[in-house]
């Protein structure tokens, strides 16, 4: 029944699939879904780290014994279904999925600020889990690590500078792989195909980056 309500069979396979760490566009193939009848689903219904399928089912039956009416597209789309769009956009570009979530839960706070504890409780996750992400985002520059003396604990901020750190350690990581095959096809000689296609493949890497590299720097003004 593509176009009616989702079934409790549906929903266990939603659930299921949040176990499993799957894409929201996934879950949408493997249910047989639009990807936003299963992001506005998960959205509705406690968010990947509290969905309970049960619980969705009865809210939603609830809800329509009272009549209550969808709310129009002509409405603004709540934070919560936003947040995971943005989420899933950094999860179908390679980011994992808890790195993506603490990364927007820092992007759409107030202040950019969040301490691990705080993390912890919003997200509903173990410490392990937020300190991995954290880790991870630190490592590429999308979020710096503070330490706030008066409550002796780290403090992760994500600022308008970060975008611009994250670009430069992404293109310094980039270019130490363009300059390695390079440096490999020198070793194995000219004459061999291999070391040819590292040597295009390492100065066509190598003049990208130095390009963005430019353009960051130029354009580093608009984040001040």
């Amino acid at each position: 029944m593509p176009g009616g309500r989702l079934t409790q069979q549906e929903r266990e396979r939603i659930a299921a699939g949040l176990a499993a760490g799957l894409s929201y566009a996934e879950i949408a193939r493997r249910v047989g879904r639009p990807t936003s009848t299963i992001s506005r689903e998960i959205s509705r219904n406690g968010g990947p780290g509290d969905y309970r399928p049960q619980q969705a089912h009865r809210a939603t039956v609830q809800r329509a014994r009272r009549g209550t009416p969808a709310p129009p597209h002509a409405v603004a789309r709540p934070v919560g279904t936003m947040e995971e769009e943005i989420i899933e956009l950094a999860v179908r570009a390679g980011m994992p999925r808890m790195t993506a979530r603490v990364h927007v839960d820092l992007l759409l706070s107030e202040d950019g600020r969040r301490t691990a504890a705080e993390l912890t409780h919003r997200l509903k996750v173990s410490p392990a889990s937020v300190s991995v992400a954290v880790n991870s985002l630190v490592q590429h520059g999308y979020v710096r690590r503070e330490r706030d003396p008066q409550r002796r604990r780290d403090v992760y901020v994500v600022d308008d500078e970060a975008w611009y750190h994250s670009i430069a350690i992404g293109a310094r990581q980039t270019l130490e792989s363009a300059r390695t095959a390079m440096a490999a096809a020198e070793t194995l000689g000219p004459d061999s195909p291999v070391a040819q296609r590292l040597f295009r493949a390492g100065t066509f890497l190598e003049r990208v980056v130095e390009d963005m590299k430019e353009s960051a720097d130029r354009w580093r003004t608009l984040l001040t």
